[in-house]
């Protein structure tokens, strides 16, 4: 299961592995008027092939990759300092 957090919500995320990431499962984040995408990729840190984020990085959307711990404490960071900020994150 992966999930979506935004500020008011969350939201289930298509995306089902990391293994399994395509620029579709990044195209959603492109409309929320974010600044930084937090990517959460499980148990252990791993970066997404740029050519999957390249749409975000053409808007000026900061992508930042890190384990799911990690990912969370960033969020709440960013989230705290009102921030534009989403997480995606991969459990499983």
């Amino acid at each position: 299961m992966s999930l979506i957090v935004l500020p008011e919500r969350l939201l289930p995320w298509a995306a089902t592995g990391f293994d399994a990431l395509s620029e579709a499962d990044f195209a959603v984040f492109l409309d929320l008027g974010l600044e930084v995408l937090v990517l959460g990729t499980g148990m252990k840190q791993r970066f997404p092939h740029p050519k999957l984020t390249c749409a975000l990085l053409e808007r000026r959307i900061g992508v930042e990759a890190m384990d799911l711990r990690a990912a969370c404490r960033t969020y709440n960071i960013l989230m705290a300092e009102e921030r534009n900020v989403v997480a995606a994150v991969l459990v499983g």
